[in-house]
């Protein structure tokens, strides 16, 4: 295996499939036996999603909502999803561990690194919810400040493109793909692979980011095997 202990990022949007809202059960069916694969293959695995299918702090600060408020409403979605996500990896037979950036019992523990690192090495999923658990900041930078924390050995970004390209390929048909690129190169060409917060972490920690297509069935495995599918930035 080329990584060991990873942190795979969704994005709430994700979820939604085909639909225009909410969670899609049949996207959190195919999200959680491509986890399976890639636990039963003895990766240690931690997860963070986004809540932008339920709500988005900025979106509702933009509309004239208070910022913090919208943002801990935002977390508050993520913990949705992360319950729903929950449910179905152990619906499939695997065990997990729901920490979050917001203790809110009986649902959750407070995120810490060493439950989180002992709950993998005892061949548990742990699902990381609520941000950061502070307000102006995304689930990108949660993500980046979770997988350092847990000393993984790179970002997963699960997305619906299959990789990095120079330009948007479903608007520009001429876009190429990157197989690889350095943080500063992915800085000076101002291609949005994650907020800067996130990015600057990801760099200052030596923590590649790898993006690759998470719709396609059994392309998690692939890339935790270290088939160069989509992009990593090192």
């Amino acid at each position: 295996m080329k990584y060991k202990r990873v942190l795979l990022k969704l994005s709430g949007e994700s979820l939604m499939g085909s639909q225009n809202y909410g969670i899609d059960p049949t996207m959190l069916e195919q999200y959680s036996a491509d986890i399976r694969q890639a636990v039963d293959a003895g990766v240690e695995v931690a997860i963070v999603i986004g809540g932008g299918n339920i709500f988005r702090g900025l979106s509702g600060a933009a509309k004239g909502m208070d910022r913090v408020q919208g943002d801990y409403m935002g977390m508050l979605a993520t913990l949705i999803n992360s319950m729903a996500l929950q449910a179905e990896l152990e619906k499939q037979g695997l065990r997990t561990e729901l920490l979050s950036g917001l203790a809110i019992e009986p649902i959750c523990k407070e995120m810490s690194r060493r439950r989180a690192i002992e709950a993998m090495r005892d061949g548990r999923v742990v699902i990381i919810g609520g941000g950061s658990g502070n307000p102006f900041f995304t689930t990108d930078t949660a993500s980046a400040l979770r997988a350092v924390e847990i000393q993984a050995d790179a970002i997963l970004k699960g997305t619906r493109v299959d990789g990095v390209y120079t330009a948007d390929p479903e608007k520009d048909p001429s876009a190429t793909k990157y197989t690889s690129l350095s943080f500063q190169e992915a800085l000076n060409k101002k291609l949005k692979i994650m907020d800067l917060t996130a990015f600057a972490l990801c760099e200052e920690n030596h923590l590649p980011i790898y993006v690759f297509d998470m719709n396609r069935k059994g392309n998690l495995l692939r890339v935790v095997s270290g088939d160069p599918i989509g992009t990593e930035v090192i």
